[in-house]
């Protein structure tokens, strides 16, 4: 019970703290902003390592199925003595066979340490630019195939099939299929920047611009609504937490955030340019 009570003032605190900024910058906004992103590097660097590093690395490099007493395996005995929930005894079970050439991205990586050594730091270049490479050629793939590829073949759709209707909501329709065709043309001309838009040439892009304001408008709608549901989910969690069986944790924290800065502001007066941090 007490640990639920003490998580309750926590996230009034931190949500509040967050919300102070929209007084001025505080060191209550400060704390909160320090936590978050101090409390998500450690998160997800755990959770990197213990999900891939761990069993897809390690797990490849010396795995249970092939554990021995050779030099190789006496190597990892000897890293278990540091750590024996990195190096399990026996091995890492995984269910990977074993495979030396996990080596490379081992060294890689090793490299890309050796950059917080001043005198060594020139190995990280090998690591970076590996890593930079191999992102940039599946990302380039991934994206032609996705927002290229995909989109095009999106767009070759029939406007005379007798098997359509002529207008439909939820599915394919003679209406909808002439849409995407008005608003893919109109809005690729709209960036042909050769010729004036001036004319015929210039109605024609401004249809295109009203499919792109609607476009741009409907993904920044559908963006707004995440973050206010987001938003409620604070707002909805800042009431219970001002409920008795939380000993008004909102209330309180609310309160004296407001009383601190009141005071701290009253003090300031005199110095518009004076800054709480």
């Amino acid at each position: 019970m007490f640990g639920e009570i003490f998580g309750a003032w926590v996230a009034a605190f931190l949500t509040l703290a967050i919300f102070s900024f929209l007084y001025k910058d505080n060191p209550f906004y400060k704390i909160a902003e320090h936590i978050f992103v101090g409390v998500s590097a450690g998160y997800w660097t755990s959770m990197f390592f213990w999900t891939q590093i761990q069993p897809n690395l390690f797990g490849r490099l010396w795995p249970s199925t092939h554990y021995s007493d050779g030099i190789w395996y006496g190597v990892y005995d000897l890293f278990g003595i540091f750590s024996s929930s990195i190096f399990p005894e026996g091995g890492i079970d995984k269910g990977h066979e074993m495979h030396l050439m996990y080596l490379i991205p081992f060294a890689l990586g090793i490299m890309m340490l050796l950059s917080l050594f001043k005198k060594l730091s020139w190995f990280a270049r090998w690591g970076i630019a590996y890593t930079v490479g191999m992102a940039a050629g599946l990302r380039a793939y991934g994206y032609l195939n996705s927002n290229v590829i995909g989109q095009i073949k999106g767009t070759i759709i029939p406007l005379s099939d007798p098997d359509l209707p002529f207008f439909s909501l939820l599915g394919a329709s003679h209406f909808n299929n002439l849409v995407i065709l008005v608003g893919t043309v109109t809005g690729l001309l709209y960036f042909f920047f050769s010729k004036e838009h001036t004319g015929n040439f210039g109605k024609v892009t401004r249809v295109g611009i009203y499919f792109l304001m609607i476009s741009f408008g409907a993904s920044f709608g559908f963006a707004v609504m995440g973050r206010i549901s987001l938003l409620i989910g604070r707002f909805v969690d800042l009431i219970t937490y001002s409920g008795a069986q939380y000993h008004h944790a909102s209330i309180w924290v609310l309160v004296i955030m407001v009383a601190l800065l009141g005071y701290s502001a009253f003090n300031d007066k005199g110095d518009p340019n004076t800054d709480l941090s």
